[in-house]
């Protein structure tokens, strides 16, 4: 059983920073891409990063320059480092697991709230 823990959301004012981290743990097969996603109330589930298992990277548009995804190999660990934070980056941010034979793996969610 694969078991992802997601930590580092909370509420920041427009232009803050916060830095979300996602764990995994388990019997994991070979990791072929670990990322982000995030849901906003009304809207469908979204790709904000990812993250290959030979660290090449693929970011939305909306994110780019702003946002940051990096890996611990050695730990299972993925890491979203949001700088200039907007409003509309206001969602549930969920962590996805892409693992050789077995598929994907999701965190169970961490809310970001970017408001005055």
């Amino acid at each position: 059983q694969v078991q992802l823990v997601e930590s580092g959301g909370g509420l920041v004012q427009p232009g803050g920073s916060l830095s979300l981290s996602c764990a995994a743990s388990g019997t994991i097969f070979r990791i072929l891409q670990m990322g982000w996603y995030r849901q906003a109330p009304g809207k469908q589930r979204e790709m904000v990063a990812l993250i290959s298992s030979g660290d090449s990277t693929n970011l939305a548009d909306s994110v780019k320059g702003r946002f940051t995804i990096s890996r611990d190999n050695a730990k299972n660990t993925v890491f979203l480092q949001m700088n200039s934070l907007k409003p509309e980056d206001t969602a549930v941010y969920y962590c996805k697991l892409t693992v050789a034979v077995r598929g994907n793996y999701w965190g169970q969610g961490t809310q970001v709230t970017v408001s005055s």
